[in-house]
């Protein structure tokens, strides 16, 4: 299992010198190091393509044989290229491949024989890394002088070159390459009975998923321990064979005291198991150690975690992440580091149980035929959430677009859901739990939600994400993953990176300005039609 099979390349700015419609293959000029870091993609296996705008065509400035012929320049420069996709139209033509439209994205994919979640797109605007999350691409944005500040403040993933940029695509790519570690020895020669730990929401335990798959590969028996408020996310996730669920107040927002006789309980039921090893997944701010210690009490042998903490003798396997690196991904590498990986048919991408997903005509006949778009208003965290007349005023835009909108949320939004849905969609808030929304989101054209749970559960089952993102988490972290997304909210809000739960800035400026029109656009691109 390997996270990418190719990288896509902008042109201009990216593999050369960016000269305003450039006919003349005279004025090719590589940039400082690319050479050397396509010819290290190319040693790795990975396939190359470039995507390109080139409205110089459709604007007469030069024909399609000198396009051509400054491209054969390139690759007599810079070694070849599996394919060449360009757009040769201008924004007025509307068309469906010109960059951010994800078009160029899909189409150089299915010629390198694979598809945009396993690729990686590099450019140096903030149209390529668009185009890229449009797709379901990641991509990496390379800053020059025309970047706007802006584009580098909304891009999930940043190099400051080229050869930076493949040095992070190959260390991410060996990080989920499962170490080779000796197997703790157990009884009849397996991994024995693991314990998996992910305490905390249902996002959280979503995001995980990959890495209990990895595990899961390589266990004869999986026991998932979460937390209340993530076990509706266990219950749906494969490769788990038993969960404990467990109050964590150490992990809890507004955290309970501990209950010295609740530990003891949860030791006890731990010790039950008999599992031979433990891997703790954790957030990037929080701490393994209280519940390694915990596992230690139940005589687990072997225990690894993600932690920039002393652990002393609590981990017998101490990771560590760089910061930036998807969760899904920071998860599958700690799995990697403790010898597991995904079998070879499996890729990383979010899953539900297949029995979890099956019809039921109960739904059905509650949401009417698919098609629709979700508009989910509610958040766990308030500060993830757009105010709720901007979420009703999108729910109009979209109507009036033409959308069947469904309004979903929980028992306790059910007020919000109405006043929203009031606006021209249908409210179903409280109908559903968390399984019964996954059937809904398999049959929706798109989700417009913010950065919670419910765009994590969209990425399980492969729905289009319009993520109405607070800045409060770094998005290259918790954006929906590996699933076409279009971005909306202001980036550089005084919030960002506070992982503030309420916003802390009068009105909600990096939500309540989201303009309606922009998400009925956005939608527009990821469910064309």
């Amino acid at each position: 299992m390997t996270l990418f099979d190719a990288v896509l390349l902008d042109r201009d700015g990216t593999l050369v010198e960016d000269v305003p419609f450039n006919g003349d293959p005279e004025k090719v000029r590589p940039l400082p190091g690319v050479r050397a870091a396509l010819d290290r993609l190319r040693a790795a296996g990975l396939r190359l393509g470039v995507v390109t705008n080139q409205s110089g065509v459709a604007r007469g400035l030069f024909s399609g044989s000198q396009m051509a012929a400054v491209h054969a320049r390139v690759e007599q420069l810079l070694g070849p290229f599996g394919t060449w996709r360009v757009c040769p139209h201008e924004d007025a033509d509307g068309c469906g491949c010109r960059k951010p439209a994800p078009g160029l994205v899909w189409a150089a994919a299915a010629d390198l024989g694979t598809v945009p979640a396993r690729c990686v797109v590099v450019g140096d605007i903030g149209r390529d890394v668009v185009a890229a999350a449009a797709a379901g691409a990641a991509g990496v944005l390379v800053p020059t002088a025309v970047t706007r500040a802006e584009e580098v403040a909304a891009a999930a993933w940043t190099a400051v070159d080229l050869p930076a940029a493949v040095e992070e695509i190959l260390r991410r790519q060996a990080a989920v390459t499962p170490a080779a570690v000796a197997p703790w020895p157990v009884s009849g020669g397996g991994r024995g009975t693991v314990v998996v730990v992910r305490a905390d929401s249902v996002g959280d335990v979503l995001v995980t998923g990959p890495a209990v798959r990895a595990v899961a590969a390589g266990a004869d028996r999986v026991v998932l321990v979460c937390g209340p408020r993530g076990r509706a996310a266990a219950d749906l996730l494969p490769g788990v064979d038993e969960v404990i669920e467990h109050p964590l107040p150490w992990i809890d927002p507004v955290p309970a005291p501990v209950d010295p006789v609740e530990m003891r309980g949860l030791v006890g039921r731990l010790a039950a198991v008999g599992a031979d090893e433990a891997v703790i997944f954790t957030s990037f701010h929080q701490s393994p150690l209280p519940m390694a210690l915990l596992l230690r009490m139940a005589g687990v042998p072997r225990v690894a975690a993600i932690s920039d903490d002393y652990p002393g003798s609590l981990l017998d396997l101490r990771h560590r992440v760089p910061p930036g690196v998807p969760e899904p991904e920071r998860a599958l590498s700690l799995a990697a580091a403790a010898g597991y990986g995904l079998a070879p048919e499996d890729q990383p991408t979010l899953r539900l149980r297949p029995d979890a997903l099956a019809p039921r005509p109960d739904e059905t006949a509650v949401t009417g035929p698919e098609g629709y778009v979700v508009v989910h208003p509610g958040a766990s965290v308030p500060a993830r959430a757009a105010p709720a007349p901007r979420y009703a005023e999108i729910v109009a835009a979209l109507a009036s677009a033409g959308h069947r909108v469904l309004v979903t949320g929980g028992r306790d939004e059910r007020e919000l859901t109405a006043r929203v849905a009031a606006a021209g969609g249908v409210d179903l808030g409280g109908r559903f739990n968390l399984a019964g929304l996954a059937r809904v989101l398999t049959r929706a054209r798109c989700l417009v939600v913010g950065n919670t749970g419910p765009a994590h559960l969209a990425a399980a089952v492969g729905t289009p994400v319009v993520s109405l993102f607070a800045p409060t988490v770094p998005f290259g972290q918790w954006a929906p993953y590996r699933v076409p997304t279009v971005r909306l909210g202001d980036p550089t809000a005084p919030c960002r990176d506070t992982r503030a739960a309420t916003c802390p800035v009068p009105g909600h400026p990096c939500l309540a300005g989201i303009d309606p029109a922009d998400v009925v656009a956005a939608v527009r691109v990821l469910a064309p039609g």
